[in-house]
């Protein structure tokens, strides 16, 4: 009789398969994708190696697995504060890019992974994905602000995709005030950089390149 897997086999695959994903995870998010070799994500899940590639064949297919977990966790939590306001639409792209600015402060390491860091072309393909429906979340809502009359007429794909791009140079670029000459940082300048004050520009940059002057400019 051929072996037939039980649900309680598949639930504890199921557990082991994600503590693998989130040794992973912590790895990349302190040290980028070098730090998560897999004798180091074993390591971290507690399980041998052996295991590892039982449940990912290759490096490649659990970055790609950590990826599209940790990026969907973050669209998500964008498009929460997007639909959870109320106000038109250049308050709810506000709200989108501070909740996007924030979250890359709180952890730039992870945000730097997610965004920017050379990856597998599998990696790649999944941040492909994910770049696009952050682009798609912003076109969405200019357009219907456009369609209220609340913003003028604009190519809503191209102003969504300058959006995404600079937010993620303003917030973990080169250029960007935050940077303090190691790639990319986590330590705070010491030069008088505000992360506040970098937030609120970032967001009154956007409101002002859509088309609609914010209400109040904080810098």
């Amino acid at each position: 009789m051929a072996y037939r897997p039980t649900e309680r086999t598949e639930a504890r695959k199921a557990a082991v398969r994600e503590r693998i994903v989130t040794a992973a995870r912590r790895l990349i998010a302190h040290g980028g994708y070098a730090e998560a070799q897999i004798s180091a994500v074993a390591a971290e899940a507690g399980v041998a190696t052996g295991t590892v590639y039982r449940h990912f064949p290759s490096k490649a297919d659990l970055f790609a697995e950590v990826f599209r977990e940790a990026s969907q966790h973050e669209v998500d939590a964008m498009r929460e504060a997007v639909h959870s306001s109320t106000g038109p639409a250049a308050e709810r792209i506000a709200a989108g890019v501070e909740t996007f600015a924030r979250r890359a402060m709180r952890g730039r390491r992870l945000a730097w992974a997610l965004l920017a860091e050379p990856v597998d072309p599998a990696v790649e393909a999944e941040r492909l994905h994910f770049r696009h429906s952050y682009r798609d979340l912003m076109a969405e809502t200019l357009s219907e602000g456009i369609a209220a009359g609340e913003l003028p007429s604009q190519d809503v794909e191209a102003t969504a995709a300058a959006l995404i791009g600079a937010i993620g140079e303003a917030m973990l670029g080169p250029l960007s005030p935050a940077y303090d000459g190691s790639f990319p940082s986590e330590r705070p300048r010491t030069d008088g950089g505000d992360p506040e004050a970098l937030i609120a520009s970032l967001t009154n940059f956007c409101t002002r390149a859509i088309g609609k002057e914010p209400a109040h400019v904080n810098a």
